[in-house]
């Protein structure tokens, strides 16, 4: 099944205390990838894996859950801001 990064990154986007989300492949011997999300925290909010993952599972189905949910402090960006996604797959 095709799971689309930008429809997990829309729901993280809805969570409490978000900044920023980005939702990266990770080879997988069973299904090909499978999603990893990697989030940072707005300013002064405390965000908790586990927390983020019981509210995706309300909002997306099974298939589409991320396997890993990673806090960091900032995502890497372009000069123009774009999401490096590359340099997360590499952290995989």
């Amino acid at each position: 099944m095709n799971v689309y990064p930008r429809e997990i990154e829309e729901a993280l986007y809805q969570f409490s205390g978000v900044k920023e989300a980005a939702v990266v492949g990770k080879s997988d011997d069973k299904k090909g990838e499978v999603p990893v999300a990697f989030v940072a925290a707005q300013d002064g909010a405390i965000l908790d894996s586990a927390a983020i993952g019981r509210y995706l599972r309300e909002v997306l189905a099974d298939y589409k859950q991320p396997r890993e949910i990673r806090i960091v402090d900032k995502l890497p960006r372009t000069a123009t801001g774009k999401i490096l996604k590359q340099e997360l797959k590499k952290e995989l």
